[in-house]
C-alpha cells in the first residue's frame, strides 16, 4: 500500500474537506460531497472562499513540504494570515516554497516577502518587472497566472483564486469590506495530486535555473483521460488554444461556460457559434461588474454575434465573476486559471484540470444553475436596440482586444 492510499491519509483528507465546507451559502449553494475517480483520487468542488480555507487548513497540517504558486499574493489581512502560517511551518522544519508573480503582486508590501524569507521560506519572484532584480532574461509580458497549492505527497488545490481578502471573504479571517469574487477551486487527494506536485516542481526549476520557458510545461491526458492536466506556457506550439477548440467541438448537447474575462480570438468565438448553430445548448455566464471596466465593454462586443447564433448570455449582478469553468455535455469539465482572452492563451502560464467524470460535471452544472438563479439573461431584442455610441465603443475595444 502506497502512502497516498493509506487509511490515515484518507481520513485526514476527509477532515480537511469537512473543515472548509459550509452547508449552504447566501445563494443557496450546498457543498457537494467529494467525487472519487477510478484510480482512487478524490476531488472536492469548492465555491468562493472555501478553496482558500481548505488550502489554509492543509498547510496547517503539513508535515514535510508545502508549495504555493500564485499570480497575486496580497499583503492584506488574508495574505498576512497565510504569511503567519507559512513562517510557522518553516520554523517547524517543513520545507516551504512560494512562487509569486512580480506583476500580479506588484502592490504587495515587500516587507511581507522579506519576513517570509527570514523565517526560512524559499521564495521565487516570477519574471521580475524591474530589470535590476533579474537573474535571467527580461520577459515582462509573460506572467505566471497559475493558482496552485501542493502539500506533502498527496494533497493539492487549484482553481481561479488568488491569495487576498476579496477571494477568501471571511473564510480565513474577518476582513475589511471589499468586493468578494465569485470563484471556484478544487481540492485533490490521491494519485492525481502528484501531477500538481510535478507541475509545481517544473515551475520552481524554471524560476531557479532560467532557460526555456517550456521547462514549466506539463501536459497529461488532456484529450482522453479521466483526470487531465494542462500546465500551459506561452510558446508558439502551446497546446492550449488547439485543445480548447477541440473541447468545444466535441460538444453534442451542451456547453456551460463561466468566465471572468471573455475576450476570445476569432477561432474560439467561431467554435461557440458553430456549436449553437448545430443545436448545442450554449450558455455563457459573465459578470456585470469587473475589476477593469474596459474588459466588460470588450466582452459586450461579442454579445450580438453570439446571441444571433442562439447562444444564451447571463450576467451575475451581485459579485465580480472571477471563475474560469467549462462544462461539456454534463460529462466533462475544466476548472483552472485560464480565461478566454489573449493573455491566457498567448502570454501567461496557466493551469487547467480536465475532469471527465459525470458526477463531477453534474456538480459543476448545478453550480452554474445556482449562478443563473442570481443572474440576469441578456435580452437579444433589448441588446439590438442599444445606443449607437455603445456599439461604437464596443467595436473599437474589440479591435484592440489582443493587448487586453
Amino acid at each position: 500500500m502506497s502512502v497516498i492510499d493509506a487509511p490515515h491519509v484518507v481520513q485526514e483528507a476527509d477532515e480537511l474537506h469537512r473543515s472548509a465546507q459550509v452547508v449552504a451559502d447566501e445563494s443557496g449553494w450546498i457543498t457537494p460531497p467529494p467525487v472519487q475517480l477510478s484510480d482512487g483520487t478524490r476531488i472536492q468542488l469548492y465555491k468562493d472562499g472555501q478553496s482558500l480555507k481548505a488550502s489554509f487548513n492543509a498547510i496547517g497540517r503539513a508535515k514535510f513540504r508545502v508549495g504555493l504558486e500564485f499570480y497575486i499574493f496580497r499583503s492584506d489581512a488574508t495574505g498576512l494570515a497565510f504569511v503567519d502560517l507559512l513562517c510557522q511551518k518553516a520554523r517547524e522544519g517543513v520545507k516551504v516554497y512560494v512562487i509569486y508573480d512580480s506583476f500580479g503582486s506588484i502592490k504587495s508590501d515587500p516587507q511581507m516577502f522579506a519576513r517570509m524569507r527570514r523565517a526560512g521560506v524559499r521564495l521565487a519572484e516570477f519574471h521580475p518587472v524591474w530589470p535590476w532584480n533579474l537573474r535571467f532574461g527580461w520577459r515582462p509580458f509573460n506572467r505566471d497566472h497559475r493558482k496552485l497549492v501542493v502539500v506533502d505527497d498527496y494533497l493539492a488545490g487549484m482553481g481561479g483564486l488568488n491569495i487576498g481578502s476579496e477571494y477568501a471573504g471571511a473564510s480565513i479571517i474577518r476582513t475589511e469590506k471589499c468586493d468578494h469574487m465569485r470563484d471556484n477551486g478544487i481540492g485533490i487527494v490521491g494519485r492525481s495530486a502528484r501531477l500538481l506536485h510535478t507541475a509545481f516542481a517544473r515551475s520552481w526549476r524554471y524560476v531557479q535555473q532560467g532557460g526555456r520557458i517550456r521547462k514549466a510545461e506539463l501536459i497529461h491526458d488532456i484529450d482522453h483521460g479521466e483526470f487531465g492536466l494542462l500546465a500551459a506556457v506561452p510558446t508558439l506550439s502551446s497546446p492550449l488554444l488547439p485543445f480548447l477548440k477541440r473541447f468545444f467541438r466535441s460538444a453534442q448537447k451542451s456547453i456551460l461556460l463561466t468566465m471572468a474575462y471573455f475576450v476570445p480570438d476569432d477561432a474560439l468565438l467561431a467554435e461557440l457559434t458553430h456549436a449553437a448553430r448545430r443545436g448545442v445548448s450554449v450558455r455563457i455566464m459573465l459578470g456585470s461588474r469587473y475589476e477593469m471596466p474596459l474588459l466588460h465593454s470588450a466582452a459586450e462586443a461579442f454579445y450580438e454575434r453570439l446571441m444571433n447564433s442562439g447562444v444564451e448570455i447571463y450576467e451575475r449582478r451581485d459579485h465580480v465573476v472571477h471563475a474560469k469553468n467549462i462544462v461539456i455535455d454534463d460529462a466533462a469539465a475544466i476548472v483552472g486559471s485560464c480565461n478566454l482572452d489573449y493573455r491566457s492563451t498567448e502570454f501567461n502560464l496557466e493551469l487547467s484540470a480536465i475532469i471527465r467524470n459525470r458526477v463531477f460535471a453534474l456538480q459543476m452544472k448545478s453550480l452554474f444553475e445556482n449562478d443563473m438563479a442570481n443572474a440576469q439573461q441578456i435580452s437579444p431584442s433589448k441588446w439590438h436596440a442599444r445606443r449607437s455610441r455603445d456599439r461604437f465603443v464596443q467595436w473599437a475595444i474589440s479591435r484592440g482586444r489582443y493587448v487586453l
